[in-house]
């Protein structure tokens, strides 16, 4: 059997700036709003519980509508695309 042994880059020394955490919420939103949009198409629709045989999910709501813990996941993944973007050497700006 193959161990998968995840290997992220560590970017916990890189510090967003003001900007880019002011704009962190609407990123995070755009996550949960592709991650919808893509499991819709799919065919998955909305259920008080996860069910994969009946493609039911509890997140298929607005981002305003989740969880503080289903929106800190979604931040976390906004925050990580940012810090990893600046990771490889990139500058964000706004024009």
């Amino acid at each position: 059997m193959n161990v998968y042994n995840p290997k992220p880059i560590d970017n916990n020394s890189i510090e967003l700036s003001e900007d880019l955490k002011k704009i962190t919420e609407d990123l995070a939103k755009n996550v949960h709003e592709v991650w919808a949009a893509s499991r819709i198409a799919e065919g998955w629709t909305y259920g008080n519980h996860r069910n994969d045989i009946l493609k039911k999910h509890p997140s298929l709501v607005p981002y305003e509508q989740l969880s503080e813990s289903e929106k800190d996941y979604d931040r976390k993944t906004a925050i990580g695309t940012l810090k990893h973007i600046i990771t490889l050497g990139y500058k964000i700006i706004k024009n």
